[in-house]
């Protein structure tokens, strides 16, 4: 059984979320500070965090740079906070993906099964494909319904890092700093203009993309099983 830590210091929200998520099979462990989250991630070993932002103490922030010290459990936040600026603050700490408040279930399970397969997903896995594009890791060789596709070397880089993180939400901030280099993160316009020519090669209707998702004002998710 697959066990989730939930953090909250809400007792209604984690009431809602144990009950939500016993429905559909998941184990639940509790904490209501950044502090006992510490302690229950340690103790408890979950598969998954659902964390909130505004805890008590250490806040849900702090928690996720924290864990990631030492951790790479996927860690979903739910907050109030719908500013972008609170979204790529969390993503950027290392947080997995984010899902603001109110939320239904049925949306909440879904990101929860995206983040627990990325989680099982072999790193070294030379191969990733999905509907009728290949990519072959390890040859460098992209295909769409058999024929190659010829990237440049930065959109072959911003398809590589997409994949390497399949189903996480990557803020304009990573995939520059991944792409281009500590000193271009500020280089949105850039990224934008690649994103879109990488779109061009490999998606059926790159005006109404299925494959590589815009997340406005944040960044880009890679869909698994688009």
């Amino acid at each position: 059984m697959t066990k989730v830590l939930i953090v909250d210091d809400e007792n209604a929200i984690r009431r809602f979320l144990r009950t939500a998520l016993h429905a559909h099979g998941y184990e639940i462990v509790e904490a209501a500070s950044g502090e006992e989250a510490i302690l229950q991630a340690v103790n408890t070993q979950p598969d998954l965090i659902i964390l909130d932002l505004g805890l008590p103490g250490i806040n849900g922030l702090e928690v996720t740079k924290r864990l990631r010290e030492w951790s790479q459990t996927p860690i979903l936040i739910l907050s109030v906070q719908d500013q972008d600026a609170d979204k790529i603050a969390a993503l950027d700490a290392g947080a997995d993906d984010y899902l603001t408040k109110p939320f239904s279930v049925g949306e909440l399970t879904a990101r929860l099964r995206v983040a627990l397969r990325h989680a099982q997903k072999v790193e070294t896995e030379p191969i990733f494909a999905t509907g009728d594009l290949r990519v072959d890791l390890a040859a460098r060789l992209v295909t769409r319904r058999g024929e190659e596709v010829q990237l440049t070397p930065t959109e072959y880089d911003l398809l590589r890092i997409l994949i390497q993180h399949a189903g996480r939400v990557l803020t304009h901030q990573q995939l520059l700093r991944q792409v281009r280099g500590v000193g271009y993160q500020t280089d949105t316009h850039i990224l934008r203009v690649h994103m879109s020519n990488l779109r061009r090669k490999i998606e059926n209707d790159p005006a109404h993309p299925r494959l590589i998702l815009t997340e406005s004002g944040v960044g880009y998710r890679l869909v698994m099983d688009a």
